[in-house]
C-alpha cells in the first residue's frame, strides 16, 4: 500500500476541518481531511489518493477524519472476479435496453431537473433537495481529473440516471448517481454498479471504487452485496 508521505510531490498538504453534522449517522459530528491545493491533485495523484481512502466533491478531494468513530470504511468491488446474484443478473437483464451515452461534463437543465427530483424523494430535508444549479454544478460538474457523465436514455429518449465517474489507473471510482425517483423497483442503482463494473471489465482493469460503507446507514448497506469486495483497513485493502 502506497502511504500518503510516499505520493509523487512534494507540496501536497492536509488539513482537518472543523466538525460538522453527520450526514449519515444523526447526532455524531463529523470532520474530514482535506488534500489541498486541489490544482496539484492531477489524475495520477488522484488515483494513488483514492487508493489510500480519499474521494472527491467537486474539485474537494477529502476522507473521513472523525474524534472517536471509524464508522466510514472505504470499500471496492473487484470486477475481474464478480460474480453477481441472482437478483443482480435480473436487474442487469431489465435494463439491457437503456442507452448509455458518454457526455462532456456540463449542465443540462434536463439533468438538473431529474437530480432535484431524486434528492426530494430519496433524501428530503437533508439539504440537497434545496440545491440550487450552482450547487448543483460545484459538487458533480467540476472536476480537475479524468471525469466521465454517463446518461441512460429509454429507446424513446426518456431520462432514467445519470452517473459520474472518475475512470483511475486501476478502475473506475462511482462519484455519484441519481435516478428517476418514480421506479421504485427498477433496481435502477443496481444496475448502474454492473455496468460500472462491466465498464471496467472492457478496459481491462480491476476495481470498482464505491467510496465508503456504513455499517448503521441502511442506504449504504447495498454496497456489500456486490462480492468479493475489498475493504480499506489499517492501510490495507483486504477481503471484506
Amino acid at each position: 500500500m502506497t502511504h500518503l508521505k510516499d505520493l509523487p510531490f512534494s507540496t501536497l498538504q492536509f488539513y482537518a476541518t472543523a466538525p460538522y453534522p453527520c450526514s449519515y449517522l444523526d447526532d455524531r459530528q463529523a470532520r474530514s481531511q482535506v488534500a489541498t491545493p486541489a490544482h496539484l491533485i492531477n489524475a495520477d495523484v488522484y488515483a494513488e489518493l483514492v487508493k489510500n481512502g480519499f474521494r472527491r466533491s467537486g474539485i474537494f478531494t477529502y476522507r473521513p477524519y472523525c474524534d472517536g468513530c471509524q464508522s466510514c470504511t472505504p470499500v471496492r468491488v473487484d470486477a475481474m472476479q464478480f460474480d453477481a446474484t441472482r437478483s443482480q443478473r435480473r436487474s442487469w437483464k431489465q435494463h439491457q435496453h437503456l442507452s448509455a451515452n458518454i457526455m462532456r461534463l456540463a449542465y443540462e437543465a434536463e439533468h438538473y431537473d431529474l437530480y432535484l427530483r431524486y434528492q426530494t424523494a430519496r433524501h428530503a430535508g437533508g439539504g440537497m433537495d434545496q440545491d440550487s444549479r450552482d450547487q448543483y454544478a460545484q459538487f458533480l460538474l467540476q472536476s480537475k481529473v479524468n471525469t466521465r457523465l454517463v446518461e441512460f436514455r429509454e429507446p424513446d429518449g426518456t431520462l432514467r440516471m445519470v452517473s459520474i465517474i472518475d475512470v483511475l489507473d486501476d478502475g473506475l471510482s462511482s462519484v455519484y448517481t441519481f435516478y428517476d425517483p418514480d421506479l421504485p423497483k427498477a433496481s435502477l442503482g443496481t444496475y448502474n454498479v454492473l455496468w460500472q463494473i462491466a465498464q471496467t471489465k472492457k478496459l481491462a482493469m480491476r476495481y470498482v471504487y464505491l467510496g465508503y460503507w456504513i455499517k448503521e446507514s441502511a442506504k449504504m448497506a447495498y454496497k456489500v452485496n456486490f462480492r468479493p469486495i475489498e475493504a480499506l483497513r489499517n492501510g490495507q485493502w483486504e477481503s471484506f
